[in-house]
């Protein structure tokens, strides 16, 4: 008998196994799995949004990088005509431009008949300008985008120069804004779990007291009563952060395929690549390592509070 407290000081692996069945597990009949699937599914579904934002933004910025659009705002068709000829020679003799097509009239006419109605032929309709979409061997720049929008002046009075990243400006700050919206919701969801296994570690401590004191009496110390505690925890976001991260894939598939079906280029540039996927992954992972750490925190400074 008087061997017993030496061991249990060293720290024995059979006082481990000991006080672990002492201190009694609810482990999956109790909240806490699936609290933790909850906050782990709405975190993986927006870090999906942000990733798949991300990628939005950088394929669009990548395929309008050189892009820009001529506009010839003439009223008269005939001057309007020698305008956009003009331009498209000017265009097709630069070395920084890789690409000149003038778009056919009867393609605007179809574009703009839904608001307009039926234009060709009525001399009462609203003139519709020519349009060359262009694009440039090299990025374009303030400096670039000015002499060329000097020189087609120079042809063509009534030119207009619009740089097509300019349009979609509006769209990246508005993507840019939903992006900092999801990583917000991240850090208050990583937040909301802290606070649920503090309450649930804390609520565990209040329980088993009593089982806790006689563990000390026995010799235990602060830190393998934590490690029991942060065992348990552990198994529950475990198996919560699994339950969490199958309901998030669910979502983000259904999800996928219901922009799929509105077959927008925009949309489908924002695909999920494997690094997205692997990213994805190591949200349970991270789940499940915060929650052991906070358990384990918590259980300490609890444990010395009581002493």
């Amino acid at each position: 008998m008087s061997d017993a407290p030496s061991l249990i000081r060293r720290g024995s692996p059979r006082f481990g196994s000991e006080s672990a069945r002492m201190l009694p597990q609810a482990r999956i009949a109790g909240p806490m799995p699936w609290v933790i699937a909850i906050m782990i599914a709405l975190t993986v579904m927006a870090t999906a949004l942000g990733l798949s934002l991300s990628n939005v933004a950088g394929n669009a910025r990548a395929a309008i990088a050189g892009d820009i659009t001529v506009q010839i705002v003439e009223g008269a068709p005939a001057a309007r005509e020698r305008q956009a000829e003009a331009a498209v020679r000017l265009l097709q003799g630069r070395d920084d431009v890789a690409q000149v097509v003038r778009v056919p009239d009867e393609e605007l006419e179809a574009l703009i008949s839904p608001w307009l109605g039926e234009t060709s032929g009525q001399e009462d309709a609203v003139p519709v300008p020519a349009l060359i979409d262009v694009r440039l061997s090299q990025d374009i720049t303030a400096d670039r985008l000015r002499a060329l929008r000097s020189e087609l002046t120079a042809v063509a009075p009534s030119a207009r120069v619009d740089a097509q990243a300019g349009w979609l400006a509006p769209v990246f700050e508005a993507i840019r804004t939903v992006q900092y919206l999801a990583i917000g919701l991240v850090v208050l969801l990583a937040l909301a779990s802290v606070a649920a296994i503090w309450l649930a570690a804390r609520s565990a401590l209040g329980s088993n007291r009593d089982t806790i004191d006689v563990i000390h009496h026995l010799g235990g110390t602060d830190s393998q009563i934590a490690r029991i505690f942060q065992r348990s925890i552990g198994m529950d976001a475990a198996l919560g952060g699994a339950a969490g991260l199958a309901l998030g894939v669910g979502a983000i598939f259904v999800l996928a395929q219901q922009f799929a079906a509105l077959g927008s280029g925009l949309m489908t540039g924002g695909a999920l690549t494997i690094r997205d996927w692997i990213a994805i992954a190591c949200v349970p992972i991270c789940g499940v390592l915060l929650a052991m750490l906070t358990a384990r925190i918590t259980v300490i400074g609890a444990l010395r509070r009581m002493l």
